[in-house]
């Protein structure tokens, strides 16, 4: 890293960068390289060791009882939506496609998403976070932001965020003050929650990936699937099924021997960089469970993931519907708009009926899990609503662009091709 920094500060100098009008540019490529070069020497010398003690583990206090379902935001809620908001069309939506071709989110995005603190959001003050109490309701609000510039990248962004998350909700003493505070850095560390297999209609509740108790902890054994930013992860909650006895979380370290990453392209999601992750019995400490393997917390995870999932599609929906609504009423045909016909004009009402419909039966899920109320039957609903109606939107928005939907040039082909992962998806984000 210092040899190429020399050069590039060599060749910034030359008197001929000047003559080019390159100086700018070339002290942004420098200013790039340098923050990129120290967060991968931080990674290469990051160790997970305690930064400090803990009596006990610390948890979010439930959001207050509102009784009646209300969706008025608090300041602070709005203040953070409108943030990511802008930070989304900024900086998300104008790379997404380039993004999307490379299989690889640019490092400035991910970067500045770090800087903004997403991961700090859910972490209690004690812990150095910025939250006094749940904030289920408020991780929805920046996926439905995030989302609307890129699905893909809102998943590479906010996959960090499922691993910091975890650890307030069910990680111990230890657990929380060994792997907790980098994430509350400048430098927050590549993670993922892995829970997906490779395999037909995968059961979260079914899991092929086996933890069996060794020699001072557990031996994990599988294959995982469909992982965001695996290949750069240094952390990594992979969901096992423990000595037979029902599915559990583990802490695993990616410099842990035996574990192996596989490119693993897929037809959507393909900023967030996806990959296999093979666990070849590779051995973890006895204070790498997670929740203590109780079943109820894993039952939460998946719980939350799916309402995550729904949040993102969601924000993705909206995007096609404030896409397509322009595109109608200024595409010409016979001599007026296309939304004159009843059957666009009809087909854009059913989508933003719809889409209505998943945002409240999502933030009603996400208001019940912040509250500590019971929320399964709530999650459940967005999830099949979500999983349904998403996709429908994405594909409605590709025929109402007639043959411009199916091209490069539109972004509601590479829309549709996110929002299919949806009723697929298991893991990777939560709320």
């Amino acid at each position: 890293m210092g040899v190429a920094m020399a050069v590039l500060n060599r060749l910034a100098a030359a008197p001929i960068v000047n003559r080019l009008g390159l100086r700018r540019p070339m002290e942004r490529t420098v200013g790039q390289l340098t923050r990129t070069g120290f967060q991968a020497a931080a990674a290469a010398g990051r160790t997970w060791v305690a930064a400090r003690r803990l009596t006990e583990p610390k948890r979010p206090a439930p959001g207050p009882d509102r009784g009646l379902f209300d969706l008025t935001l608090t300041d602070e809620q709005r203040l953070i939506r409108d943030t990511v908001v802008e930070f989304a069309a900024e900086q998300l939506r104008p790379v997404a496609a380039d993004a999307d071709g490379k299989c690889e989110a640019p490092q400035g995005v991910l970067s500045t998403a770090a800087a903004l603190g997403l991961a700090s959001i859910g972490v209690p003050e004690e812990l150095g976070g910025v939250s006094g109490e749940r904030s289920a309701v408020t991780n929805v609000l920046v996926a439905e932001a995030l989302a609307h510039g890129d699905l893909g990248l809102a998943v590479a962004c906010l996959a960090p965020t499922a691993v910091s998350t975890a650890l307030v909700l069910w990680g111990d003493e230890h657990q929380q003050a060994t792997y907790l505070p980098p994430f509350l850095a400048e430098s927050v560390p590549a993670a993922a929650l892995a829970i997906q297999e490779p395999r037909p209609l995968f059961d979260p509740f079914s899991l092929h990936t086996k933890a069996y108790r060794g020699s001072g902890g557990f031996v994990l054994s599988g294959v995982k699937a469909l992982v965001p930013r695996a290949a750069t992860a240094e952390l990594f909650i992979v969901a096992a099924d423990l000595d037979g006895r029902g599915p559990a979380l583990f802490l695993v370290e990616s410099g842990s021997a035996g574990i192996g990453v596989e490119a693993e392209p897929a037809m959507g999601l393909r900023a967030a960089s996806t990959a296999r992750l093979v666990l070849d019995k590779v051995n973890v400490p006895a204070g790498a469970l997670l929740g203590g393997g109780s079943s109820t917390v894993y039952t939460e995870c998946v719980r939350l993931a799916r309402l995550a999932w729904c949040a993102l599609a969601v924000g993705t929906s909206q995007a096609v519907v404030d896409y397509v609504i322009p595109y109608v009423n200024e595409r010409m045909a016979f001599g007026e708009p296309v939304s004159h016909r009843q059957g666009v004009a009809f087909k854009i009402a059913d989508m933003a009926t719809e889409l209505e419909g998943m945002r409240l039966v999502t933030l009603r899920a996400a208001s019940r899990a912040e509250q500590g109320k019971p929320y399964a039957r709530e999650v459940a609903l967005a999830r099949k609503l979500c999983a349904d109606k998403a996709m429908t939107i994405g594909s409605d928005g590709v025929q109402l662009l007639g043959g411009h939907g199916y091209v490069k040039e539109h972004p509601v082909e590479r829309w549709y091709r996110d929002l299919r992962a949806i009723g697929l998806m298991e893991g990777a984000v939560l709320v």
